[in-house]
């Protein structure tokens, strides 16, 4: 059974889809099945998986407005080696069209539901806002994946998120669990980095993980490829940094099932 993880800050550019496509072609270059959800209406994860979001027939759009199954939307990511479920503006709309169905906040898990056994992790790509389609991210995971730049606004933003999640599962996700901190674009150089490293060490304590994503040129550059860093530079010190993070969630999986 899939490990189902969600990708998400509310704050904009910290590299979450960075993240959902690099860790993705991390997993399956461990010979995992991985699956990414772009569940976010700017599409970037799809382009950045090599798939023109403005010719897609059905996105996950259909799915969630309940006009398309899960492997009628399927589409290999190519070059990723994972599968992709895809976006694009038309995703913009579903948040209204949600509103009035029954079942608002559970519409993707439910979806999830028929494939979730093919598939070894299942990455959700989240907004970077609290809306419905961020709500049901949270309520198809098992788990949250933070990425986050270490500064100052960033704690801020962090806390609120917390809360966030505290709520969603109180009310809609009871199982939902922080599955770690990831702090990106990391410059040790720069003081203030190393300070706030160091408060959200102290503050969540294993949940900060070991593996860092530091500022790279062709992490940022693989986007503009449509390729995961993988492709684009396999030695780049940012490919480098998502298969030691690859392995280190595989690793502290494995821990937590043999306890």
């Amino acid at each position: 059974m899939a490990r189902i993880l969600a990708v998400t800050n509310q704050k904009g550019g910290v590299g979450k889809t960075t993240t959902t496509v690099n860790l993705a072609a991390s997993f399956a270059m461990t010979k995992r099945r991985v699956l990414v959800v772009d569940l976010d209406p700017q599409g970037n994860a799809t382009m950045g998986s090599g798939v023109d979001k403005n010719t897609l027939n059905r996105s996950i759009y259909d799915i969630l407005l309940g006009e398309a199954e899960v492997q009628d939307v399927l589409i290999p990511s190519g070059k990723g080696q994972y599968d992709l479920l895809p976006s694009n503006r038309e995703l913009a709309g579903a948040e209204i069209e949600l509103v009035g169905m029954s079942d608002r906040e559970h519409r993707l898990k439910i979806s999830l539901l028929d494939v979730q056994s093919e598939y070894d992790y299942i990455l959700i790509d989240c907004p970077p806002a609290l809306n419905l389609l961020t709500v049901n991210g949270l309520c198809a995971a098992q788990s949250v994946m933070i990425p986050m730049q270490c500064e100052y606004y960033a704690l801020e933003g962090l806390s609120d998120l917390v809360q966030t999640i505290r709520r969603i599962r109180s009310h809609l996700n009871p199982d939902l669990e922080i599955e770690g901190l990831l702090r990106t674009m990391f410059d040790p150089r720069n003081a203030l980095a190393q300070q706030v490293s160091s408060q959200l060490q102290q503050h969540f304590g294993d949940k900060v993980y070991r593996t860092v994503i530091p500022r790279n040129i062709r992490l940022a550059e693989a986007p503009s490829f449509g390729v995961p860093v993988l492709v684009h530079d396999k030695k780049s010190k940012g490919a480098q940094a998502y298969l030691t993070l690859a392995g280190e969630m595989i690793r502290k999986a494995a821990l937590e099932y043999a306890q």
